[in-house]
């Protein structure tokens, strides 16, 4: 006869760190819970995992039912498991982060009726969140800044050309501390993965500045040629 083996009470959640840069600010995205428990407070978009679906696919899934949003390229980033972080139950929730443009970006309309409303908000006032959702952007935040020093990431939250003072602008809102402007500059000139344009800003009532793009294949001829040399 067949043992019969013990089932498993455990469930999986995923939690969306999505993060945008715009006006000079960056950003979380963040819903209005519209359920208990926490019915009414700011959280990050996430639910329960379906038993017949991958994380990644939940993810997809959790991100656009809750924000409309989709087709992003979130990666994992940290699970969080501590026994008492949900009140209905041991949930085991996985923490996902992408970072994105916000211009050019659909309206943020919830698909659910779990989520009330999605919105931008800044992160230099976030308010205080459902669950452990603090926890958990302080976790990817922090991971995010520590990237910044051997990943272009950045690149990722600027439009396709940029000024030296906009990516200036969206390295100190990451950090949250001024740089100085000369010695930045030329940080940022000397890795070697910035195409200077022939174009420049358009439609400014002051002196336009010079446009750039983020090479990414020098960037990755670079990397490559230093973990070679290592």
């Amino acid at each position: 006869m067949e043992e019969k083996l013990p089932t498993f009470e455990s469930v999986f959640s995923i939690d969306c760190l999505i993060f945008g840069f715009e006006a000079g600010e960056l950003k979380i995205l963040l819903i209005e819970r519209n359920d208990e428990p926490f019915k009414d407070w700011f959280a990050l978009p996430g639910d329960i995992v379906k038993q017949d679906e991958s994380l990644d696919d939940a993810a997809d899934r959790i991100l656009y039912e809750l924000t409309g949003l989709r087709d992003l390229q979130m990666k994992q980033f940290h699970t969080f498991g501590e026994v008492n972080r949900h009140p209905q139950g041991r949930v085991i929730t996985v923490g996902y982060y992408a970072l994105i443009r916000i211009a050019g970006q659909k309206e943020l309309r919830p698909v659910s009726q779990y989520a009330r409303k999605a919105i931008w908000h800044p992160v230099n006032s976030l308010p205080k969140l459902a669950f452990d959702h603090t926890e958990i952007f302080n976790n990817g935040f922090g991971k995010i800044r520590r990237r910044l020093n051997y990943q272009p990431i950045a690149f990722d939250l600027l439009p396709e050309k940029f000024t030296l003072t906009q990516l200036q602008g969206l390295y100190e809102a990451i950090l949250n501390k001024k740089l100085d402007k000369r010695n930045f500059r030329k940080k940022m000139l000397s890795y070697g993965f910035l195409k200077e344009l022939v174009e420049k800003q358009k439609g400014v009532s002051y002196r336009a500045a010079k446009l750039y793009k983020f090479d990414r294949r020098k960037y990755a001829k670079i990397f490559q040629n230093e973990l070679t040399a290592s």
